[in-house]
């Protein structure tokens, strides 16, 4: 196309969960509803299918693999590997790496930033985080949101060799100040946690999301629905659970029994969360050893979680995007749109094949 090319999607387009409508137009790169006025035919390409918002990856990481950071090479074939599979926003849940540069490319997909991760002295994976004590909390949330686009990221919990087992990273009122400050400075707090520690403390100080959540329990889910506190499962993430545990069962045994049981009711935690009405989204991890693209596989996942299918689109469609600020198929929005031969409503599967890729109005795949 070129450009000053006209895009007309026919077919099915799913403006929202009840707004589907019949065709849009791409002018500009940008979605409208109106039939542009004294386009040539020849300079008109017809896309005819099934339509959503281009897909959100909640939780990923560009510029990082299971060492560290990655270099740009990397970042990149990282980036092109979701925007193959219609992932076309990514929120991305901490990086030691600048991935900048990605911001200046239009046929990349648009990434929202958490600075780099915040963790405990040696209490997450080498080469990841900033490393810290509770004492320099507050500063390294001031400057990773200032670094970040409106999210901060922190280790909630991790493995404590003296315990053998996952323990909660920070006290109370550290974590309690250190989000009070990211607030001021207009950012977001969310934090990884797989175990049930360390959530209390981080939802009654204020946190606005968390990752994994496998810690879950009826004691805290209520808190979380009440508080309004959303969650981004993981679950193929999750599915490593039973790998981990067995390659340290050896050497920290509690800690293999803990994460096979966090495991094995997974599924019933996410149910019993959504149940309950915490906000769910859809993220992978993708990034550390968890290779991109499996967006859609987490789609799956989540219904397999039982989720219905059109609040599992949502995760990663119109209500991903309304948390995270940033537009779907709204007339004037950046075209970015994924088409698909049949109804991802009636078949959540549908994900895995898109038939085209449209990212600021070119189609790229």
């Amino acid at each position: 196309m070129s450009d000053h090319a006209v895009l007309h999607v026919k077919g099915r387009v799913l403006v929202g969960p009840d707004d589907v409508r019949d065709e849009l137009w791409v002018v500009g790169g940008r979605v409208t509803y109106d039939r542009p006025v004294g386009a040539a035919a020849d300079d008109v390409r017809t896309v005819e299918g099934w339509t959503l918002p281009g897909l959100v990856d909640a939780h990923c990481h560009v510029g990082l693999d299971a060492h560290g950071p990655v270099d740009a090479e990397t970042a990149e074939k990282q980036a092109l590997t979701d925007r193959e599979i219609g992932a076309l926003l990514l929120r991305d849940a901490g990086s030691p790496s600048d991935t900048r540069w990605i911001d200046d490319r239009e046929d990349l997909p648009k990434i929202i930033r958490a600075g780099r991760h915040i963790a405990r002295t040696r209490r997450y994976i080498r080469n990841y985080a900033h490393e810290i004590e509770p004492e320099d909390l507050v500063e390294y949330v001031a400057r990773e949101a200032r670094r970040g686009d409106g999210w901060v990221k922190l280790v909630g919990d991790w493995i404590d060799r003296e315990v053998g087992d996952l323990t909660a990273c920070w006290p109370r009122d550290a974590v309690a100040a250190a989000i009070a400050e990211a607030h001021r400075l207009g950012a977001r707090v969310t934090a990884h946690c797989f175990a049930e520690d360390s959530l209390r403390d981080l939802v009654e100080a204020g946190i606005d999301c968390i990752e994994h959540a496998t810690g879950l329990t009826e004691e805290t889910i209520p808190l979380f629905a009440e508080r309004g506190v959303a969650i981004v499962p993981t679950l193929v993430n999750i599915a490593t659970f039973p790998d981990l545990a067995a390659g340290g069962e050896a050497k920290f045994p509690r800690w293999s029994g803990h994460m096979r049981r966090l495991y094995e009711r997974r599924y019933d935690t996410v149910r019993a969360a959504y149940d309950a009405g915490v906000p769910v989204y859809a993220g992978t991890d993708a990034g550390g050893s968890l290779a991109h693209g499996l967006v859609a596989e987490e789609i799956v996942e989540l219904t397999r979680a039982g989720i219905p299918a059109v609040d599992a689109l949502s995760a990663t469609t119109w209500g991903a995007r309304e948390w995270l600020g940033r537009p779907g198929l709204a007339e004037g929005a950046p075209a970015d749109l994924v088409v698909y031969e049949a109804d991802p409503r009636a078949d959540v599967r549908v994900l895995g094949a898109p038939r085209r890729v449209v990212l600021n109005g070119r189609v790229v795949g």
